[in-house]
């Protein structure tokens, strides 16, 4: 049996697909595992171990809180870790 944690597939796919609209965020491997590992572990995760339990998570997952949720806690991550880095970079001021 396999198990997925579907919330942490979709998080990971919506990181690339909004790192590119955060313009000065570092991006290197620590920041963005930063990112990730704030969100996660914010959101509640939806562990599926079927093909039937995933089509239906995925279509509560497709649904606009699901969604926005996810966005949010993302958001949220990359301002955070923007203004304390922990790569060394300089911290971005908020603004």
């Amino acid at each position: 049996m396999i198990i997925h944690n579907l919330v942490e597939e979709r998080v990971l796919t919506m990181y690339d697909e909004l790192r590119p609209q955060i313009p000065g965020f570092c991006g290197c491997e620590v920041c963005r595992g930063d990112v990730l590992v704030y969100a996660l572990n914010r959101l509640t995760a939806r562990y599926v171990a079927t093909t039937e339990g995933k089509v239906m998570t995925e279509l509560n997952l497709d649904s606009g809180q699901s969604r926005v949720n996810m966005e949010v806690m993302l958001m949220e991550g990359f301002r955070r870790v923007s203004m304390a880095p922990r790569c060394g970079k300089a911290a971005k001021q908020p603004g």
